[in-house]
C-alpha cells in the first residue's frame, strides 16, 4: 500500500504527466456534460418518463454513455467513426488507390484519415435521420415542421465530429487514446446503475443475495480471464507454438519474435460489433422489415443466430486485423539485417513463411477466446441476470474496459520509468496492446 501511494506521488511530481492527466480529465468532463444536452426542439420533460433503449439499441446507448436514450447532441457517439474506419480498411484491400495510400507512410495515413472523416460525416448523417425517425416520437417534439429533422441531422453530425475532435485532443494533449477513453467512460457510466438494479432485483427475492454474490464472483473471474486474453501473453504463444512446430525448429523464436496469442487486441470485437448494428439500422429506416425473422434474430443479442454470426465475425476479423498489423515479411527482413535467424529455417522467404504459419496457428485460440468472451453477456442474460448488468459479463464492454485501462496504465508507467521512477507493477512492466497501431492512421484504437 505504501508503494502505491508513493507511485501516485511520483506521478504528480512529473510536470508533463500531471498536465496530461489533468487535460484528459477535463476533456472527458466536457464529453460527459455534453451527453446531457438535449437536442433542440425535443421536450426534456417528455424524455424523463421514457423507457430506456432495449435490445441492440441498448448496446448503442451504452457506447454513447446514455446519450442515445436521452436524445442528446452526442446520441450517436463514435460508432459512425468506427464504421467508417472499417470501410476504409476494407477498401485498402479491395481498391488499389487505398492500398497505395497505406504504403505511403505519414502522407498516406493523413489522406486515409481525411477519407475516414468524410465517410464519418456521411454515415452519421444517415444514422441521424434513422435515429430521429425511430427514437423521437411526435409527443416529444416541441416543433413538428420539416426543419426539425434537417436541423437535428446537422446537430447530431456535428456532435459526433466534436467527439472525434475531443478524442484527438486527448490523444495529443492527454494520456492514452482519446477515442478509446471516451468509449470507456460511456461504458463505465452505465455500471453503477446496472449494479444497483441487479442488487435491488436480487434483494427483492429474485434469487436472493446469495445469487448476487455468486454473480459478483463470476464477474471477477470473467474479468481475470479477459485480462489474460486481451494482453495475449507472449508466454502462452511460445508454449502453444512449441507444441506445434517442435522445440528444435522453434528454438530461436523466443529471442527474436514478439509472439502474441491476441496480436489484434480488441479491434476484432469492435469491428464485429459495428457490423452487428447494421440490422438495427436497417430496421430504423424500414420499420416493416423489423418483423422479418432473420432481422429479428440478428437484432436480438440473446438470440442464437445473433451470437453465432457475432462469433464467426470476431474470428474472421481477428485473422484480418492480425494480417494487416503483423507483417511476417518485414519481421523476417529485420531479423536478417540484424543477423538474427531461426535455427533450421533459411533466412528470407522461408523465415517469413515460417513466422506466418506460427502466427496463423496461435491466432486461432486467441480468436476463439475472444468469441467466447463476446457471447458471455447473452449466456448471463439467459440465466436471468439483469440485461444491463449482464453486458459486463464479457462482451464488447468488458474487453474495451480491460484493454483501455491496460494501455493507459502502460503509458503512465512508461513516463515513470523514463524518469527513473518505479513502475506501477512490482513484478515487471504492464503489457498493453502495443501491436495495435496508434491513432491518426485512418483507424481507431479501441
Amino acid at each position: 500500500m505504501k508503494k502505491f501511494f508513493t507511485t501516485l506521488s511520483n506521478i504528480w511530481k512529473i510536470d508533463d504527466l500531471r498536465v496530461r492527466i489533468t487535460n484528459t480529465l477535463l476533456f472527458l468532463l466536457i464529453y460527459r456534460v455534453g451527453s446531457f444536452v438535449v437536442l433542440p426542439g425535443v421536450s426534456e420533460a417528455s424524455l424523463k418518463g421514457k423507457q430506456g433503449a432495449e435490445g441492440i439499441a441498448s448496446l448503442l446507448n451504452m457506447f454513447a454513455g446514455g446519450s442515445f436514450s436521452r436524445a442528446s447532441i452526442f446520441a450517436l457517439g463514435v460508432m459512425p467513426y468506427i464504421s467508417a474506419s472499417i470501410v476504409v480498411q476494407l477498401l485498402g484491400i479491395a481498391v488499389p488507390y487505398f492500398a497505395k495510400l497505406q504504403k505511403e507512410g505519414e502522407s498516406g495515413r493523413n489522406k486515409l484519415n481525411q477519407w475516414t472523416r468524410y465517410l464519418t460525416i456521411g454515415i452519421t448523417a444517415l444514422q441521424a435521420i434513422g435515429y430521429l425517425k425511430s427514437q423521437i416520437t411526435p409527443d416529444q417534439m416541441l416543433i413538428t415542421n420539416p426543419y426539425f429533422t434537417v436541423l437535428n441531422m446537422f446537430v447530431l453530425t456535428a456532435g459526433t465530429m466534436f467527439i472525434m475532435w475531443l478524442g484527438e485532443k486527448i490523444t495529443d494533449k492527454g494520456i492514452g487514446n482519446g477515442i478509446s477513453l471516451i468509449i470507456m467512460v460511456g461504458i463505465i457510466s452505465a455500471l453503477p446503475g446496472a449494479f444497483l438494479t441487479e442488487f435491488q432485483s436480487r434483494n427483492a427475492g429474485a434469487g436472493g443475495l446469495v445469487t448476487f454474490i455468486v454473480e459478483i464472483v463470476a464477474l471477477i473471474g470473467v474479468v481475470m480471464f479477459t485480462i489474460l486474453i486481451v494482453q495475449g501473453t507472449r508466454k502462452i504463444a511460445v508454449q502453444y507454438a512449441k507444441r506445434i512446430v517442435g522445440n528444435k525448429q522453434y528454438g530461436g523464436v523466443r529471442q527474436y519474435i514478439p509472439l502474441k496469442v491476441n496480436a489484434a487486441g480488441v479491434m476484432p470485437i469492435i469491428f464485429a460489433q459495428a457490423l452487428m448494428f447494421i440490422p438495427a439500422t436497417v430496421a430504423q429506416f424500414f420499420p416493416k422489415a423489423a418483423s422479418n425473422p432473420v432481422l429479428m434474430q440478428l437484432s436480438d443479442y440473446t438470440a442464437w443466430g445473433h451470437n453465432v454470426v457475432f462469433a464467426i465475425l470476431i474470428i474472421v476479423f481477428t485473422y484480418f486485423y492480425t494480417a494487416i498489423t503483423v507483417n511476417p515479411n518485414q519481421m523476417a527482413e529485420d531479423m536478417k539485417k540484424n543477423g538474427g535467424f531461426i535455427p533450421g529455417i533459411k533466412p528470407g522467404k522461408s523465415t517469413a513463411d515460417f513466422i506466418d504459419g506460427v502466427i496463423s496457428k496461435i491466432t486461432l485460440p486467441g480468436s476463439i477466446f475472444l468469441a467466447i468472451i463476446a457471447i458471455f453477456p447473452a449466456i448471463a442474460a439467459l440465466l436471468h441476470v439483469n440485461s444491463a448488468f449482464a453486458r459486463f459479463f464479457g462482451g464488447t464492454s468488458l474487453i474495451i474496459l480491460v484493454g483501455v485501462v491496460l494501455d493507459t496504465l502502460q503509458q503512465i508507467e512508461s513516463h515513470l520509468l523514463m524518469r527513473h521512477y518505479d513502475g506501477l507493477m512490482k513484478t515487471g512492466r504492464i503489457k498493453g496492446r502495443s501491436s495495435v497501431p496508434a491513432g491518426g492512421t485512418g483507424q481507431p484504437v479501441i
